[in-house]
């Protein structure tokens, strides 16, 4: 009888204190998961997601920050704004394997070589998706990759818009300049909700939000299209 009522009594710790960080789910040995296991776990959860919003934020110590909003099913339709300290701005959306892709004047001036453009620029470009350029040009993949590296350790508790959240960082010895701190919701699923990377020249903050939440990516219309050659 006090076997059974030990159990009985675990099970409902276990049940109150939420199964998804505590180590209870697994055959209830009340083992605490070690932070690797929380990270892989998180991993896991964001690669199963239908849809996701990432927010990025990169600032180096040479100057100059970028910033990039990224609404993506992780597969092949996203959309993405990419802004430049200096007031550049690249839209893209990219729907299997096309590309809709629209600079701003600051980013063609800049970026482009095209100094003498005096008018705001408010066409989109179609052009098919190159493979081989993925990330060239500032342009975003859809897919994302939720992989573990490094060594993790767990460095206490945190909130992150107001959602309790397990503090892991990591190093990695291919980085030793680098610290990443992850942050992985306590509550619920065990989604990732944000990323740190710092150094002694770059900080950059990622966030994700908006997860399995329905997309609304569309192609522009028809008269704000610019066809290039080669173009479909």
């Amino acid at each position: 009888m006090r076997a059974r009522a030990t159990v009985t009594t675990t099970a409902l710790a276990c049940l109150l204190a939420g199964a998804a960080l505590t180590g209870c789910g697994a055959g209830g040995t009340g083992e605490e998961k070690s932070a690797g296991d929380i990270l892989d776990e998180a991993n896991a959860t964001m690669r199963k997601l239908n849809s996701v919003t990432v927010d990025i934020t990169n600032r180096t110590t040479s100057g100059g920050s970028v910033t990039n909003r990224l609404v993506t099913d992780l597969d092949s339709r996203c959309r993405s704004r990419t802004t430049w300290s200096g007031g550049g701005v690249l839209e893209q959306i990219r729907l299997g394997e096309t590309d809709y892709v629209r600079p701003n004047r600051a980013y063609l001036q800049k970026w482009k070589n095209y100094p003498g453009l005096t008018d705001e620029q408010k066409l989109w470009v179609k052009t098919p998706v190159d493979p081989a350029g993925a990330g060239g040009d500032g342009l975003a993949s859809c897919e994302r990759p939720f992989d573990s590296f490094g060594t993790a350790r767990k460095g206490g508790s945190a909130r992150v818009e107001g959602t309790k959240a397990v503090k892991l960082v990591v190093t990695d010895k291919a980085d030793k300049a680098g610290t990443y701190t992850f942050y992985v919701a306590a509550e619920g699923k065990p989604h990732l909700l944000r990323t740190v990377y710092k150094s002694a020249a770059q900080h950059t903050t990622t966030s994700f939000s908006d997860f399995d939440e329905p997309l609304d990516i569309r192609a522009p219309k028809a008269g704000e299209v610019l066809s290039v050659p080669g173009g479909s």
